[in-house]
């Protein structure tokens, strides 16, 4: 099986100039959240350039499925966000190394860190500091409990913004619960919303002139994703009950088939009276399916039990979706999905290839379409300091001075020049 993907990586896919055109960003961000930010800025057109230390670049380089990528430094929990950047190592407690970085930020327009609330204030490169050198510098600070309130120098990750915000109290069943989810949800959505708010300061800057500060918490991305439960529960008290594959609505839920899981998705009136006419049940339609939902559920779920076990998933899924009735088979593997004919249809992998490294890479893409095509990244990812020449050399740096901080290590150079 091959994946369904887009065009290599070459050049950008579209002939007009990406929004983020001209448009340069500092990432000095590590791990997912903040690197996932600056990596959708760099697929809309921004010139982002990742700030490593050159003694202790990105930890999750080491981090992913291949070893053989770890031992490079290039591990897959790297690649799926830093592609269509460049790559400069400063050494931050070394004067020299502040230095370097003012110079960048006097000529960049964004600033992207996910540094513990405090720690760069202490280093003399806080939004204050920074936005002295350039007051039209939109400063983005991504950590897991944000910048305000008791919890702001605590460290987390996925799993502990999980636990604290009480996200994982939803997730499971009756018999399994609290339970994390599997997927780093909040991570990828707090990457997403702090580019959006990225997008909102240029925005502010365009029509003011005037730079600003972005505070970003995971924990609270974590409850604007909960945040139909945080509103009922704000109103009445409501508390979610984890239910796992069984919703409040028998129409809505997921049933065994005679070969594999079909979800059903069947939500509102009119598409339950599609549903039990197509099933041959009319007796079961109502005028107001929500009116008692709890003291149907039993009996419409023994129905549909019945009834689902009479096809396999996927002709379920084929017969309910020619009648515009929700319902999906369950793909119960990564590979099931990622090779569903859609994503082909959508373009939504764009492969690449890594000097030095054999084989293609697929990376995700946006999640969203801007023109006809799908917007690839620049360039591939590349090791830390592939670019650390090329940005010096750009911020007026003689070659005596670079390889003056080569050799002090406090920028390096992949192939050690």
């Amino acid at each position: 099986m091959t994946f369904h993907i887009a065009k290599p990586i070459e050049v950008h896919s579209m002939a007009i100039p990406l929004p983020f055109d001209g448009i340069r960003v500092i990432d000095t961000s590590q791990v997912l959240a903040a690197p996932y930010a600056s990596y959708q800025l760099a697929l809309l057109g921004a010139d982002v350039i990742k700030v490593e230390n050159p003694s202790s670049p990105d930890f999750v380089r080491q981090v992913g499925t291949d070893p053989a990528l770890n031992d490079r430094s290039m591990g897959t929990q790297f690649l799926t966000q830093n592609a269509g950047k460049r790559f400069l190592t400063l050494d931050l407690k070394d004067e020299r190394g502040r230095t370097a970085l003012k110079d960048l930020v006097r000529g960049s327009d964004v600033f992207v860190t996910n540094a513990r609330p405090g720690a760069f204030e202490r280093l003399g490169l806080g939004y204050r500091d920074l936005a002295a050198i350039n007051p039209r510098l939109v400063h983005c600070a991504v950590s897991a409990f944000g910048a305000r309130g008791p919890k702001r120098e605590h460290t987390g990750y996925e799993n502990v913004v999980q636990a604290t915000s009480g996200y994982m109290s939803a997730n499971g069943d009756r018999q399994l619960y609290p339970l994390r989810q599997g997927s780093p949800a909040i991570d990828y959505a707090t990457g997403l919303t702090a580019a959006f708010a990225v997008a909102g300061g240029l925005v502010h800057l365009l029509r003011t002139g005037e730079g600003m500060s972005i505070d970003v918490g995971m924990i609270d991305v974590a409850a604007a994703l909960m945040a139909c439960h945080v509103t009922s529960h704000l109103r009445d008290g409501f508390e979610p009950v984890p239910t796992g594959n069984t919703m409040a609505l028998a129409t809505t839920s997921m049933y065994a088939t005679k070969e594999g899981s079909i979800m059903l998705g069947t939500c509102n009136t009119a598409q339950m009276e599609r549903l039990w006419t197509l099933l041959e049940r009319p007796d079961l339609i109502k005028p107001d399916p929500f009116d008692s939902p709890v003291a149907d559920f039993e009996q419409e779920h023994a129905v549909l039990s019945a009834i689902m076990l009479t096809r396999t998933a996927q002709e379920w899924e084929d017969h309910l979706q020619d009648h515009h009735i929700p319902a999906a088979r369950v793909r119960e593997t990564l590979a099931d999905a990622l090779y569903d004919t859609q994503y082909a249809g959508r373009g939504a992998f764009a492969p690449t290839r890594i000097p030095g490294i054999d084989g293609p890479l697929g990376l995700p893409l946006l999640g969203f379409m801007l023109g006809a095509d799908p917007l690839l990244p620049s360039r591939p990812p590349m090791p830390a300091g592939a670019h650390s020449r090329e940005i010096l050399t750009e911020l007026g740096y003689s070659e005596q001075a670079i390889l003056d901080l080569l050799a002090d290590g406090v920028t390096s150079a992949p192939d050690g020049s």
